[in-house]
């Protein structure tokens, strides 16, 4: 992983205004780095800090699955995702995939803006860092019952 990281940015609706004050909290060291978002969310992190966004489809269109992609291929190094655990949501399998790929693949994931803070504040979040890569030969080799 570079120094310059590319990080996908996503947040349910209650937690769009969240996102996009800590974006503006941390305007100067997100401006470094390569920015991905969800429709959306991708629309008022633009309005919001006028900070360049590469916007996905919305989630819930495909947003959220065009992210799972990005990290299946190596092409995400950071997640930043601001759910609402309080909202019941129709694409929860698309929110619950992208944490199982984000997880997979071994790239930093954020969930709420505390974690978010600590990411963002580590002395590796403008470094080079030496992903451990993941191991599916084993996965794949394993003798299935």
């Amino acid at each position: 992983m570079r120094a310059r990281k590319r990080i996908g940015l996503v947040a349910h609706d209650a937690r769009k205004a969240h996102l996009v004050d800590w974006i503006r909290q941390h305007r100067e060291v997100l401006s470094e780095h390569e920015l991905w978002a969800t429709g959306t969310t991708g629309r008022e992190i633009e309005a919001g800090t006028g900070l360049q966004i590469e916007r996905l489809k919305s989630g819930p269109l495909g947003g959220d699955a065009q992210l799972g992609a990005m990290i299946a291929e190596g092409r995400l190094d950071v997640l930043i995702f601001f759910s609402d655990p309080l909202s019941a949501l129709p694409h929860d399998v698309d929110v619950k995939a992208l944490i199982r790929l984000s997880t997979l693949y071994n790239i930093a994931l954020a969930c709420n803006r505390t974690t978010a803070d600590f990411l963002i504040g580590s002395p590796l979040f403008a470094a080079d860092y030496a992903v451990q890569a993941l191991d599916a030969g084993a996965y794949l080799a394993r003798k299935l019952d």
